[in-house]
């Protein structure tokens, strides 16, 4: 940004750029694009001393603010989240090519040949917090989709972020693209994000990345299409009919295996008609690992721990993300259904039982983009289901749902060939 631009001229300039550069990524082939994608993973794995150092200065910086451990955990890069990352591209360069695919060929009425084909979305805007692992996937899956992208991460990881992005870039640069394809917005001015939310004509889709309030003033203030990612409140139900030893099992993957992410479990539900047996033994593995449990009456009568506070109505909704768990006892399964579908966040939720009826209930009747029987909700993962690198989580039920990756940034168009016709 140069000190004469507003913070305004600054991100519309970028953003021009970066439509610019949309062009030509457009047109190229699926080999072209696939080697620019394997090129980006290389650059990161040569960079990582850089990138490391960029995160440490992050790291301090947010210690030093007394950032949330959840927080913390999500900005912290690796040796191996970097390697995830570049593995993650290397995967995504290797799927079958998202653009151009035949969607419907057919032959209409006047004798037109009619055939819808996937074509990208042209500039991807992303909005996002302290996650720098955010800027590869990002960047990876526009390129791979013959998109650019013009990226604002937030102030907690600006470091990481740019120092991820500048490699990016000079990456796709090296294999004939230009550089501003991967365009990073440098600066901490919460103006650049409305800049961004109103390029209506040159950003084709928003998408935010983050907490509530973000996402909220995303869909509230931008004038560009968006692509809404949730808020995870994620529960796990134990069904009458649960095998205890899976049941427990689940539910400290799903809450202690990573505490700061959107898939972590944040809510449990118990049956009323096994609550004696199995509450007492669950409550005491969550003490013990740290987890704070935020009870109903019923759950303080099996609480015999010291981290445990009675819950209040906003425990039901809340996503912690951290060591923070809120526990209901529930009279069966249209009690946790209604319960889960109220205060759920529509991200991910879990049945635990032996029942096959109940679980395929379960499947049916909750409202959610990823919907699980006798597994961890923390399988909902672009990685994970497949997809190679993620760009997000929607929980809206239009265009994508669910993790989304190179699909989702394309659209569609329709190509007619004729042979003279005309309309009567």
């Amino acid at each position: 940004m140069r000190e004469s631009q507003t913070v305004q001229q600054y991100v519309i300039e970028l953003a021009r750029a970066a439509k610019a550069a949309s062009v030509p990524l457009g047109r190229a082939s699926n080999a072209e694009r696939q080697k620019a994608v394997r090129a980006m993973a290389d650059a990161l794995r040569a960079a990582a001393p850089q990138i490391l150092a960029a995160n440490a200065e992050d790291m301090r910086a947010a210690e030093a603010a007394g950032t949330s451990e959840g927080l913390l955990d999500r900005l912290l890069l690796t040796p191996e989240r970097i390697e995830d990352m570049a593995a993650g591209l290397d995967r995504l360069a290797e799927l079958p090519d998202p653009v151009g695919r035949v969607l419907e060929h057919r032959t209409i009425d006047c004798g037109l040949d009619l055939t819808r084909v996937s074509v990208p979305l042209g500039l991807v805007a992303m909005v996002y917090e302290a996650r720098p692992n955010v800027t590869a996937d990002a960047a990876g899956i526009c390129v791979r989709t013959g998109n650019a992208c013009i990226l604002r991460g937030g102030s907690l990881a600006l470091n990481s972020c740019s120092a991820i992005a500048r490699v990016l870039a000079d990456a796709v640069a090296s294999c004939g693209f230009p550089r501003e394809a991967v365009a990073f917005i440098e600066t901490t001015d919460r103006a650049a994000t409305a800049a961004l939310m109103g390029l209506r004509g040159t950003v084709d889709v928003l998408i935010p990345r983050g907490g509530a309030g973000l996402i909220e003033r995303c869909v509230r203030e931008a004038t560009v299409p968006v692509i809404e990612t949730g808020t995870g409140n994620c529960h796990i139900y134990v069904h009458e009919t649960a095998d205890f030893a899976q049941a427990r099992a689940i539910v400290m993957n799903a809450k202690t295996q990573r505490v700061g992410v959107c898939n972590a479990c944040e809510s449990l539900l118990v049956d009323r008609a096994i609550a004696a047996s199995f509450l007492p033994g669950m409550l005491t593995e969550l003490d013990q690992a740290g987890v704070t449990v935020h009870g109903d009456d019923e759950t303080r009568q099996y609480a015999d721990i010291i981290n445990f506070v009675d819950a209040t109505e906003d425990d039901w909704g809340r996503e912690y993300l951290s060591m923070d768990i809120s526990v209901k006892v529930v009279d069966g399964l249209d009690e946790a259904i209604a319960h889960i579908n109220r205060y759920g966040t529509h991200h991910s939720e879990a049945i635990i039982a032996r029942d096959e009826a109940a679980c395929e209930r379960f499947l049916a009747e909750v409202d959610a983009a990823a919907v699980y029987t006798n597994a961890s909700t923390r399988f909902t993962d672009g990685g994970e289901f497949g997809l190679g690198a993620e760009i997000g989580i929607s929980t809206q039920k239009l265009h994508a749902r669910g993790p989304f990756a190179a699909e989702a940034l394309t659209t569609y168009k329709y190509e007619i060939r004729g042979t003279g016709q005309v309309r009567p």
